[in-house]
């Protein structure tokens, strides 16, 4: 296999291993900013990956082919939005701490989505769907050598990462909303003062995490899966948590760090076409994402600064 023709074949899977971690970053982005520090991305796509798995087999019942997944991947959004609350609720309103309300999202995600699928479908996953997200090609763009593996063979949900991506920025940087959401992960208690209501900004900004988290993993049983269970987000929530501070806390770099991320998977799938790859030991593929979001942590420690007040609890009589 030649050196572009490989590359080629690489891009489509790197997009659609990064599309999920941009979308899950940018909604953690969105709760950091307002000061509420997410490190439930993992569970939120837990969340999203069952309900898109489990609706689309009812919308196929009905003969939803065409317009399953589209739905199924609304419907993810709504539940990972819904149980996005449990973390809004506890560290808003009931000031718990942000870390230890996540891991017990995450805990509960694990637990919950296996329960769920025993009841449901009798076993510890959902049975497999018939049709997810199929791969386009875009005319004549798919033709150019070499950048033709970005627009040939991909799923639909790239550009829905695309969208979010450019949204996210828009909001963030052009829009009073995204001004008053950046003050209150900044200064809450100033924010405050001149009449920004700071728990309901954090609201707003946990519930679109939430939603872009439930996305996510929608988008990953329904392409890179054929039906839920236990493995199916494999960490990506986590990676997406180190794409959020790789890329600053900022859209456009979160996605160049998923696309980072989304790269190392791809290198581990390829890794036996690629030379002096191809003669180490295949087990050690799996870890090689996973190592180097270890490596570009440790590589990026000190120079990324986050909100000032991310993690902070929120005291209202303090102003």
């Amino acid at each position: 296999m030649g050196a572009i023709s490989l590359i080629e074949r690489m891009i489509p899977t790197m997009l659609m291993v990064a599309s999920p971690i941009a979308i899950a970053a940018l909604g953690g982005m969105f709760s950091e900013r307002s000061g509420i520090v997410n490190i439930a991305l993992e569970g939120l796509m837990l969340f999203g990956a069952f309900a898109a798995a489990t609706v689309i087999i009812l919308f196929e019942s009905f003969g939803w082919f065409a317009m399953g997944p589209w739905l199924s991947l609304l419907v993810a959004g709504i539940i990972g939005g819904l149980f996005s609350l449990l973390l809004a609720v506890s560290t808003i309103t009931f000031s718990a701490d942000h870390t230890i309300a996540g891991t017990a999202i995450n805990m509960l995600a694990a637990g919950l989505t296996i329960y769920f699928s025993q009841i449901i479908f009798g076993m510890q996953r959902t049975v497999a769907y018939k049709e997810g997200f199929k791969k386009m090609s875009i005319p004549f763009l798919a033709d150019i050598p070499l950048l033709g593996g970005f627009f040939k063979g991909i799923y639909p949900t790239v550009f829905i990462a695309v969208v979010i991506v450019a949204a996210s920025w828009y909001v963030l940087y052009k829009t009073p909303f995204g001004l008053r959401l950046r003050s209150c992960g900044e200064n809450p208690q100033a924010s405050a003062s001149m009449g920004i209501d700071v728990l309901k900004t954090r609201y707003i900004a946990v519930m679109i995490s939430g939603v872009f988290s439930g996305i996510a993993g929608g988008i990953i049983v329904l392409s890179m899966d054929t039906q839920f269970s236990g493995a199916t987000i494999h960490g990506l929530g986590f990676i997406a948590v180190a794409a959020i501070i790789f890329g600053k806390w900022k859209p456009l770099p979160i996605l160049g760090a998923a696309l980072f991320f989304g790269l190392s998977q791809t290198i581990g799938v390829y890794a036996t076409a690629i030379p002096v790859l191809d003669k180490l030991p295949a087990e050690l593929f799996s870890a090689i994402p996973y190592v180097f979001t270890v490596i570009a942590l440790i590589a990026f420690r000190g120079k990324s600064v986050g909100p000032k007040a991310a993690g902070e609890i929120y005291d209202v009589s303090k102003r």
